[in-house]
């Protein structure tokens, strides 16, 4: 499909450069059959069914930004995906200036070599040293926030918490699966006692998600793999729901990518470890889940292409105007939308 079908124009006044407070009084867009609605998220218990189950992804984010030099230049990296106990590869801003071999220094003691330049520009970083690399970034890199918010304010020390959902458990992640940012226990709590119950799986997110899409055409682009897992019980218990007649709702794409990676064509979800690259567009056949809780996905990017394949280009785009004539905050730090198909 064309890439320019995706497009649409955003005021920048709607992107959110900080979340809601509380969490979960951020607006919520329902989109159900015919339907389209304004809800705020603390209403979910309504607008769901006692059966339902909820699927979080519980990564956590890691201070994956980083500053340094090689010799007198200045080099920005923005880890990307772990492929070894000290290696990573990374998105390199001042690429040019870095020879393999070269060494980068990012102060607070840490440093690491270039070991090898992929096709797409990214650079394998070795780092040195025997403490685990998560220690490394806890002292000398930031919290990598979305371009599109970094470009207007540096983070600090709110985005340490702002930027981790309830559920951040395994470390990985350099991008949040932010849908789930507007959860709160109270919230969980209340969908408990309505008997809507919630399930954890883990997707490490790169910061490939907020890579434009270069291509003309969908055909062309190719997704950056991502780490994630799906033990056996959880599968067990995901299977369960709809056997007994509940809708899986996944919260966030990344969680969605990771049940259809993992779920067979007859819709039944195996136990998963390992990459995925999986690129959902319209005509795609969704295997494994019932619904979707997401922000709000920038124009022309690969999640407005994965919610335009669920619930239709034409119903999507009208959506999306609807929410920026009502106000609606977008990306990351911005309002929710529950997709109902």
């Amino acid at each position: 499909m064309r890439v320019d079908l995706f497009d649409f124009d955003l005021p920048a006044d709607r992107i959110a450069l900080r979340p809601a407070s509380p969490r979960d009084s951020a607006r919520l867009l329902l989109l159900a059959g015919d339907r389209i609605e304004d809800h705020i998220v603390s209403e979910l218990p309504d607008l769901l069914r006692a059966g339902d189950c909820l699927v979080f992804n519980d990564t956590r984010v890691i201070p994956a930004q980083l500053e340094g030099r090689r010799g007198d230049a200045k080099i920005g990296a923005t880890l990307h995906k772990r492929e070894g106990p000290r290696d990573w590869i990374a998105f390199v801003r001042n690429a040019k200036r870095v020879r393999i071999g070269d060494r980068i220094d990012f102060g607070e003691g840490v440093g690491a070599t270039a070991a090898a330049r992929h096709d797409d520009g990214s650079i394998l970083l070795s780092f040195e040293g025997d403490e685990p690399v998560e220690l490394l970034l806890e002292r000398a890199g930031r919290m990598p926030l979305p371009p599109y918010i970094a470009g207007k304010r540096p983070a600090d020390a709110r985005d340490r918490d702002d930027y981790q959902t309830m559920f951040a458990r395994e470390k990985g992640a350099v991008a949040a699966p932010t849908a789930a940012l507007h959860f709160t226990p109270d919230l969980i709590a209340a969908l408990d006692a309505r008997g809507i119950g919630h399930a954890t799986l883990t997707l490490h997110v790169g910061a490939g998600t907020f890579l434009p899409v270069k291509a003309d055409d969908t055909a062309e682009h190719r997704m950056h793999a991502e780490w994630g897992r799906i033990d056996a019980a959880t599968a067990d218990r995901l299977n369960a729901v709809r056997q007994n007649g509940g809708r899986l709702i996944a919260v966030g794409t990344t969680s969605l990518r990771l049940i259809e990676s993992a779920a067979d064509e007859d819709g039944l979800i195996r136990p998963f470890e390992g990459d995925t690259a999986i690129f959902i567009t319209p005509g795609y056949r969704f295997r494994g889940i019932d619904g979707l809780l997401t922000n709000f996905h920038l124009p022309r990017s690969t999640l407005f292409m994965l919610v335009s394949a669920l619930m239709g280009l034409d119903r999507m785009q009208a959506a999306y105007a609807h929410a920026i004539a009502g106000g609606y905050r977008f990306y990351s730090y911005g309002d929710a939308s529950l997709l109902l198909p």
